[in-house]
């Protein structure tokens, strides 16, 4: 990973990407949307909120893609493990789940971006991009509070 100004990771070195998701067709398909753009690189897969907090432990990927609905250990406390023993993996939730508190949950522990899966195809990249620059990426039906920030 290239460090930038104000730590925005730039794009001279690859980005290294841990998923965690317990649906592995819904992790090969997140696969196919990050090949899209050649600097992005999946390190590791997970299926479960304990293995998401050992891997990150284990290889401090740049970035984090996390489901909130996983086994063992829910992606909300996976994430404020990680937090502690990977802080410098940005984290993305890409879930199922819409609920604004949820967001606003996960915004306060320190996850950057919030992805719906149904939009993941038009905002998957958009968030990583947005994420990777150290801004906020959450779906504009989903900012209920006026902090929360979109890419545009």
């Amino acid at each position: 990973m290239n460090v930038c100004l104000k730590g925005a990771i730039c794009n001279l070195a690859t980005v290294r990407i841990l998923i965690v998701d317990d649906f592995e067709p819904w992790r090969r398909a997140v696969c196919s949307i990050l090949q899209q753009d050649k600097d992005l690189k999946v390190i590791c897969q997970g299926s479960d909120g304990l293995e998401a907090v050992q891997k990150s432990t284990e290889l401090q990927p740049d970035l984090i893609l996390l489901d909130i609905g996983l086994p063992n250990l829910n992606g909300m406390e996976a994430a404020r493990q990680i937090r502690k023993v990977a802080p410098g993996s940005r984290i993305i939730f890409l879930t199922s789940y819409d609920d604004p508190e949820l967001v606003q949950e996960a915004l306060r522990i320190g996850v950057l971006g919030f992805v719906i899966k149904s939009d993941a195809a038009s905002d998957l990249l958009r968030a990583v991009r947005a994420v990777l620059r150290n801004q906020r990426f959450v779906p504009q039906r989903l900012c209920s509070i006026p902090w929360m920030i979109q890419d545009s």
